[in-house]
């Protein structure tokens, strides 16, 4: 990694060399946390978790061939330098911030409430037909994510695309310090992480943080559609670009033709100047939220002068994002993977791409975390909104999926179970099904659906 020596790494973090006369001077080649993935070179953080300490895997890390460690303890006996802070993950930030800043590629942050991972795809399969694009790797969008997104970026990179999830106000002013977007894409506010943010407003000021260390002269793109969003109007003295199907939004959507699972044809209609100009584009996802995430990535696009025939491919050749709305089809079923996360308004997309369905559609949903005071409500609106569709086997599961359960069961003429254990679920539910099934998952990460996605591929 280029310049990241120690005596670097030391004046970058602020912490002590401890063993400098282990060190050759020699750059780093990677920085990794998990002792298991050591490569030659590599600078190893030792991060103390709830079930290990990095501490105590110091020296098998050094032994393997990693250069050094960060540190908050003193590792007696380690032959090998390593920087002594008071906080690793404070470190790994600072590090980041300073890789980030020599690098010299243009960073496009991707933040909002639903969305950000398909969003993040579609930019980077637009910008590769022009660009050598890095981007976030599964999760890895928080505090300790988006340093590691950097970490392994290299000087090739040209575009880098970073998506940037928070839970609480103070997080994406950091984020947004460590990344210092060019442009930013914000695609909505939703109800997620009220627990903490307590209001849809809350959310808004939180995720605006990301303005806070921008290039001031970059591009802010928002959902347009938004009632939050649209109301922002000014960022940093520049009126921001919004996409989406009203009136206010430059980047919008037309003769939308949906192929079911298969996904849509739509025109993407650009209005600039008092002009207009489109292009016929196929998408291979499927839902009007896949249709916003794709005009997000539009706009990127234009931003960065990617021509109309580079998107156009772009978009074509979408895939899919493991647990999210992902089709995976086995001899008896087809299961929508999208087991990630979930919110009230990622659960009725998800519902709503269910309808997509030939024959037989099945729910199985489960509890969305971190609703706070009003989650009793979101989980019995979700219930109500599924129990409208023609879904013909609702599976609730968890203890705040009851409410969920309850607002179904009210509405639907169809069949609704409940489970409060997922443990109930997986010993019950494929007893439940049918060969032909289309069945939808999806839950909070935690509730750790992927174990019964796994029971239901092997059936």
């Amino acid at each position: 990694m280029k310049n990241l020596t120690f005596e670097k790494l030391r004046e970058v973090t602020g912490g002590r060399l401890v063993g400098a006369k282990y060190d050759d001077g020699r750059e780093i080649t990677s920085i990794v946390w998990d002792s298991r993935v050591i490569v030659p070179g590599c600078l190893f953080l030792c991060i103390e978790g709830e079930k290990a300490d990095g501490h105590d895997f110091a020296q098998q890390a050094v032994d393997n061939g990693a250069a050094g460690v960060i540190a908050e303890k003193k590792i007696p006996g380690l032959k090998a330098p390593y920087i002594l802070v008071n906080s690793v993950l404070k470190a790994a930030q600072d590090i980041a911030t300073y890789y980030r800043s020599i690098l010299g590629l243009t960073v496009v942050g991707v933040v909002g409430s639903v969305g950000k991972t398909s969003t993040k795809e579609m930019i980077a399969a637009v910008l590769r037909k022009t660009y050598r694009v890095g981007k976030t790797k599964g999760n890895y969008n928080n505090q300790w994510g988006v340093p590691f997104t950097i970490f392994g970026l290299n000087e090739r990179d040209q575009v880098a695309v970073i998506e940037m999830g928070i839970s609480d106000f103070g997080e994406m002013d950091v984020l947004s310090n460590i990344a210092k977007p060019d442009i930013v894409v914000m695609t909505n506010i939703g109800q997620s992480h009220l627990e903490f943010l307590k209001s849809r407003d809350g959310i808004l000021k939180a995720k605006s943080e990301v303005f806070n260390h921008m290039n001031p002269e970059g591009h802010v793109i928002l959902n347009g559609d938004d009632d939050k969003l649209s109301t922002i109007r000014n960022v940093n003295g520049k009126k921001p670009e919004y996409y989406g199907f009203g009136p206010l939004s430059q980047v919008t959507a037309e003769r939308i033709k949906e192929h079911g699972f298969e996904g849509s044809e739509f025109d993407v209609v650009i209005r600039q100047g008092g002009g207009r100009m489109s292009f016929r584009a196929s998408l291979p996802v499927s839902g009007k939220h896949m249709i916003y995430n794709a005009l997000a990535a539009v706009q990127v696009a234009l931003d960065l002068d990617v021509p109309l025939l580079g998107i156009q491919d772009g978009l074509k050749n979408v895939s899919g994002v493991e647990g999210r709305n992902n089709l995976i089809k086995t001899d008896r079923f087809t299961l929508i993977d999208d087991c990630y996360n979930a919110s009230p308004a990622s659960m009725q997309s998800s519902i709503d791409f269910l309808q997509y369905a030939q024959g037989r559609k099945v729910a199985i949903l489960g509890d969305m975390l971190e609703l706070g005071e009003d989650s009793d409500k979101y989980h019995f609106k979700v219930g109500q909104y599924v129990g409208k569709t023609d879904t013909d086997l609702i599976i609730c599961v968890g203890e705040e999926s009851e409410k969920m359960f309850m607002g179904a069961k009210l509405v639907t003429d169809h069949r609704a179970e409940y489970f409060k254990k997922l443990r109930d679920a997986i010993e019950i539910v494929p007893g439940l099904l049918k060969n032909g099934d289309t069945i939808l998952l999806k839950a909070s990460h935690s509730m750790h659906f992927d174990k019964l996605l796994e029971v239901l591929k092997a059936l």
